[in-house]
């Protein structure tokens, strides 16, 4: 009575994770600590209560599937301003698509813009590997193959398009492409956004670049898709974002993951069929969350407060880690990524004997053709605390290890 394509969503790595963990119990008199999911732990911007409370008699009022025009207007505004786009490059009503978050539409993505056939056989969904479990779901609710690229040391944790075969890419519908990746924090440049621009436009597929840790970054903003694209001009259907969507959120920018507000943005095509489906199966915002998060985008002040924060963080680790299990600072994001040899073994050890949970790197990732698994020898940390915090766990982290 079930869909069985979707069997194998029950490899879900929090729910592995549970099951590795929780039948441990740390033997340390530490508080608990936990280092394991990317949620924010620092506050969102204070006046996000007075906007909602200002906006409360919207409450009884069905969500607009594009949410307003002044959101839409913000997040073109924030995005010309980010990246540098020409004036007017970015229009609010043909490229940009408000959504909860970017959980959700990278997953429904799929729906859209997987077709049941491409180039003679099965759609392929191409994506790094280790990731974000969710584009991995995307593949197997549209009934695609899914491609993993292996993300390692050896192509800076980013995946190669060089590697990809012309059968596969004929094949392909969708490129998930994360950068600042997730786990490792490396950013691909815009001589590589360009490269799979490029392959996107030369062999007709999506490809969706999740920027969602764009805004947490060491030294240099990371270049965007959209800053790629108008590097690049007007593509095979007359504009400089053809083939490309972009997924932004104010969860780790603004530490909001609980109001739950993001955009899509990019070719105008991929939008419009996008919202098209709002009206069948998604979420919009409720307009006093549409007027908080217009709010929030257009205040940059909150932003710099969370960029130092983490800042100190990457200080506390760096001065904790470096010569450790292979420590890097991350160029980006919020993670450590820790090459400890066997990350299931050392994450039950650090919760037991520490207190702290991480979360081992096979779980965020495939086996390759040979069987091995790229993310096995690691575990992911996440620096989600504040300094004082995080001092105190990475120094049990590190005694541990």
């Amino acid at each position: 009575m079930f869909n069985d394509r979707l069997d194998p969503l029950a490899d879900y790595p929090f729910r592995k994770l549970a099951a590795l963990l929780d039948p441990i119990q740390p033997v340390c008199n530490d508080a608990p600590v936990m280092l394991s999911v990317g949620e924010p732990q620092n506050q969102p911007p204070a006046f996000i209560k007075d906007v909602l409370s200002e906006n409360a008699h919207l409450w009884n009022k069905y969500p607009p599937a594009l949410a307003t025009p002044a959101y839409r207007q913000a997040v073109a505004d924030w995005l010309t301003m980010r990246y540098k786009l020409p004036a007017g490059f970015v229009d609010p009503d043909r490229n940009i698509v408000p959504v909860p978050g970017t959980r959700e539409p990278l997953f429904m993505l799929a729906l859209v813009a997987i077709p049941q056939s491409k180039g003679g056989g099965r759609p392929v969904v191409l994506m790094p590997s280790p990731s974000y479990h969710v584009y991995r779901g995307a593949a197997m609710a549209a009934n695609a193959e899914s491609v993993y690229l292996p993300a390692t040391a050896e192509s800076n944790f980013l995946p190669d398009p060089a590697t990809v075969s012309k059968a596969v890419l004929d094949r392909t519908a969708i490129c998930y492409l994360c950068t600042p990746s997730n786990p490792q924090g490396t950013m691909g440049d815009l001589a590589y956004l360009k490269s799979w621009i490029k392959l996107a436009r030369e062999h007709d597929f999506v490809l969706a670049v999740d920027e969602c840790y764009a805004e947490i970054y060491d030294v240099q903003p990371p270049s965007g898709a959209l800053e790629a694209c108008a590097a690049l001009g007007d593509g095979p259907y007359g504009t400089a974002m053809d083939n490309v969507v972009v997924f932004h959120s104010l969860s780790k920018r603004s530490s909001a993951p609980g109001l739950r507000a993001g955009f899509m943005a990019g070719d105008a095509r991929v939008m419009a069929r996008y919202a098209e489906l709002i009206g069948y199966a998604c979420t919009p915002m409720p307009l006093p969350i549409v007027a908080a998060a217009t709010a929030v985008w257009r205040d940059e002040a909150h932003v710099a407060v969370n960029q130092k924060m983490y800042r100190g963080n990457f200080d506390i680790a760096t001065r904790l880690l470096d010569g450790k299990a292979g420590y890097f600072r991350p160029q980006a994001g919020f993670f450590l990524w820790l090459d400890v040899g066997d990350g299931e073994a050392t994450c039950a050890r650090l919760w037991k004997e520490a207190a702290i949970r991480t979360i081992p790197g096979a779980y965020m990732a495939v086996p390759d053709a040979k069987g091995v698994n790229p993310g096995a020898p690691y575990i992911r940390v996440a620096l989600v605390y504040d300094n004082d915090v995080t001092e105190e766990a990475l120094g049990r982290l590190a005694r541990a290890l």
